[in-house]
């Protein structure tokens, strides 16, 4: 059959979510375990997800964040504990088009064009966004004839994207985005995600650019060996580590001698200057300046959200073992 051709045109914004069992948490899993053989993926994971929010779900490779996400899309179950999306069973919950999904690696269809693909999954849903809609979302106009084998890294995401919102979903799980998308792509994904998702919409996000998840997400949960260590806003989660970093010109002095400082928790050198993380900036800073006369160039910021992770991360690990 051949599939009419789509211009690309806009119309209104038209979103209209479908109800959906709003006093139940967009997401929950109480007690959840998954195991494959003796690797234990997922291990007694407690998660709760309020209708509307935003979440950043960080952890190292082997976290577990893949297989919590087939659980709650229903594509596996769990050895024991409960899953369910908005009070549904995943399946269910999936079934009824309130779920929408991204993966980063998600097969498309070859030998059909951007156009075809859309028309063709607009059809399996049972409520599904216009078409003119979601190509200006995405924004596809530029290559709805391009055969999807012929997408570069970007255009297939934003594809990808397209096909997540199709079904005019109340939860987004989204996996690695923006991979591929140079800055002003990336940027104008997210604004983009954030109209889409302003009435009222779940966010659910696996991302490696951890500034992403810090200027885009509420909330961020950190797994790790299947296990949730970390669960706040952005700003808990970094206050979960040292406060401050303060950096200054590498004038000689020994990492030994700056370790020594009081409050400082590690000292090393990066990029031609030194760094010194510390719980107390102000106690270090006075100690440096009197003991070391001869430092310059100082400066102190906030400890990232990359700092936190790497912390929260290693010190899971240590723990287990």
């Amino acid at each position: 059959m051949i599939l009419p051709a789509v211009d690309g045109s806009a119309s209104p914004i038209t979103a209209s979510p479908r109800p959906s069992d709003r006093q139940a948490p967009a997401i929950l899993l109480e007690g959840v375990h998954k195991a494959y053989g003796a690797v234990r993926a997922v291990n007694g994971l407690d998660l709760a997800i309020a209708p509307g929010e935003i979440v950043a779900v960080l952890g190292p490779n082997g976290a577990g964040k893949s297989t919590t996400t087939e659980m709650i899309t229903g594509l596996t179950d769990p050895d024991s504990g409960r899953v369910t999306v908005f009070g549904r069973p995943p399946h269910r919950a999936v079934r009824e088009g309130l779920v929408g999904v991204m993966l980063q690696a998600g097969a498309l269809l070859h030998e059909a064009t951007v156009n075809d693909v859309l028309r063709l999954m607009q059809g399996l849903h049972a409520h599904p966004l216009t078409l003119e809609e979601v190509i200006e979302r995405a924004d596809l106009g530029s290559f709805l004839k391009t055969k999807t084998e012929k997408l570069s890294g970007g255009q297939a995401q934003r594809l990808r994207y397209a096909l997540a919102i199709m079904a005019d979903p109340q939860l987004l799980i989204l996996d690695e985005p923006t991979v591929g998308m140079d800055v002003e792509i990336r940027r104008a994904f997210w604004a983009s995600m954030r109209e889409f998702i302003a009435g009222g919409r779940t966010v659910v996000f696996a991302t490696h650019y951890l500034d992403e998840a810090d200027a885009e997400a509420d909330r961020i949960v950190v797994l790790a060996r299947g296990r949730l260590i970390a669960d706040g806003t952005p700003s808990t989660i970094k206050r979960r580590v040292a406060d401050r970093t303060i950096t200054l010109a590498d004038h000689g002095v020994s990492l030994a001698e700056l370790s020594a400082l009081p409050a400082v928790i590690a000292a090393e050198r990066s990029g031609g200057r030194l760094l010194l993380r510390t719980t107390d900036s102000d106690t270090t800073l006075r100690a440096l300046i009197t003991g070391h006369p001869a430092a310059v160039d100082i400066e102190v910021v906030s400890a990232s959200l990359e700092d936190a992770f790497l912390t929260l991360t290693h010190d899971q690990s240590e723990e287990l073992g």
